[in-house]
């Protein structure tokens, strides 16, 4: 076995060297290769060896042999341009308009990395609190479990789950609904781009938090939807200020904890908002990235668990719960568009990841997975308890703070700096080991109030230890110290 693999690497090396000498011109184009007797006695290998390098690149092309002939460099010389290292990417000509709008989108830029850095980072988890033990229990079981073939399964999800699914979200959330409702999706992000697809044409206008998620109003925005700002205050989508004479085809909410400011749609707006989609023939997509996380008292019920007309489309995750790196969420619908998307999922992807699917649906229906809920919210809250106290002592006094009542990150308020302070903020918290992030980017357009508006910070607290929140936060008003004395100065 040990012969047979060095073989096979002798063999390698001696392709990857001809290669090279056609990409470098050392064998050009119509050359005569080496034969393999005369390569075979200069390297010092088995004939075999040589003849099976040679068999690999007359395979792909790159030189050309017959019975009785010496080997020759292919022409035209596809070795170089096999070899050479790809250029520089130009603009792209032949994009389609969908292309050409997610072109023109920004790429997020990723959060700075590093030893002892301590990071603010919202939506992110501490590795440490995944269920490492119940997941591999029920992993391997799945994996043991005896199956009669392998093949792709039904768009809308394994049914253990959907059924699981079924009974969790009506203790959870207070939703009733039917199995057959529920679509199995990779993560919310794919829900909020079939929403998008499917309910908006270009041109139509959506209706959208400000601020809000903004990789999904990016979602919204690349199928062509027109967007129309939301207003939104303490309470979350201020639904007295929402357009009467509009034609917008749906609205995007986050009820149970708005993203980023934190607040709970009170029943009055919720029932304002479902009689406006009503009157408008509008689709409400509720995101529910959050809701499993209320401190001191039971989860508010999801929107549509009081939705008598079927205008809402519920988007559930287990990002927060669980791990981002699982990318497995799930749509509740409305009957009449069950259809549609189960089709629109089996042409995207066929469908998620079938074994994650069953262990998922194992916990849940062993009560592991609400126990995991309980546990991580009791040790959330904790963490949540840590950076009220760390910025009440250490945050200038008039420091406000929203959002704190749910959710796995609060928003800060720096009444004594403006909103375009924020970029320099967060390159000097940066410097100084501190991973915090700017509020502003999630406004979609300057409010008239916006010269006025204090400079406002989103910190994630749920990847942290007690220990680092308040290392963080102590950290942080050093660097706002030293910047407003920066600032007197100038």
């Amino acid at each position: 076995m040990s012969s047979d693999r060095d073989a096979s690497g002798t063999g390698r090396r001696i392709y990857e060297l001809l290669r090279a000498q056609m990409a470098d011109g050392t064998l050009p184009a119509g050359a005569r290769a080496p034969s393999t007797r005369a390569l075979a006695a200069d390297l010092g290998v088995s004939r075999t060896t040589v003849t099976s390098a040679y068999e690999q690149l007359a395979a792909e092309g790159f030189i050309v042999t017959a019975a009785g002939r010496v080997p020759r460099v292919a022409n035209p010389p596809v070795a170089l341009a096999a070899s050479s290292p790809p250029r520089s990417a130009g603009p792209v000509p032949f994009l389609s308009t969908y292309g050409r709008r997610v072109a023109e989108i920004a790429p997020p830029s990723l959060p700075r990395a590093g030893t002892g850095r301590i990071d603010f980072l919202y939506g992110a988890l501490a590795a440490r609190d995944f269920p490492v033990l119940l997941w591999r229990r029920a992993y391997q079981a799945e994996l043991l479990r005896q199956q009669d073939r392998l093949y792709y399964v039904a768009p809308e999800g394994d049914p253990s789950l959907r059924r699981a699914l079924q009974t969790y979200v009506r203790r959870a959330r207070g939703l009733v609904c039917d199995a057959e409702q529920i679509l199995v999706v990779n993560g919310t992000q794919q829900a909020i781009d079939l929403c998008a697809r499917l309910l908006l044409d270009p041109g139509d206008a959506f209706l959208f938090e400000d601020p809000g998620y903004l990789i999904a109003r990016h979602c919204f925005e690349a199928a062509g939807g027109r967007l129309l700002p939301a207003v939104v205050d303490e309470h979350g989508l201020d639904t007295r200020r929402m357009p009467r004479n509009c034609r917008a085809r749906l609205v995007y909410v986050t009820p149970s904890h708005q993203f980023p400011m934190g607040g709970v749609l009170p029943i009055g707006r919720r029932l304002e908002l479902l009689q406006w989609a009503q009157q408008h023939g509008a689709w409400v997509v509720e995101d529910d990235y959050d809701g499993e996380f209320r401190y001191g008292q039971r989860p508010i019920d999801a929107l549509q668990s009081i939705d008598s007309n079927g205008r809402v489309i519920y988007v559930g995750t287990f990002s927060k719960a669980l791990s981002p790196h699982l990318r497995l969420g799930y749509l509740i619908l409305p009957v009449e568009l069950v259809p549609v998307f189960r089709q629109a999922k089996r042409l995207s992807d066929r469908h998620a990841p079938i074994l994650e699917q069953r262990v998922l649906a194992s916990l849940i229906e062993s009560g592991a997975y609400e126990r995991h809920v309980r546990r991580v919210r009791r040790e959330y809250e904790r963490r949540r308890a840590a950076l009220l106290d760390a910025i009440a002592q250490h945050l200038p006094a008039s420091t406000q703070v929203t959002g704190t009542a749910a959710g796995l990150h609060v928003l800060l308020w720096l009444p004594f700096l403006r909103w375009e302070d924020e970029p320099a903020l967060v390159v000097a918290a940066n410097d100084s080991g501190v991973g915090i992030y700017p509020v502003s980017p999630l406004f979609a357009q300057p409010r008239p109030s916006a010269q006025t508006r204090a400079a406002g910070l989103i910190l994630g607290y749920a990847s942290l230890t007690v220990d680092e929140i308040q290392k963080g936060i102590r950290m942080l008003a050093a660097v706002i110290a030293e910047f407003r004395s920066e600032s007197v100065d100038l």
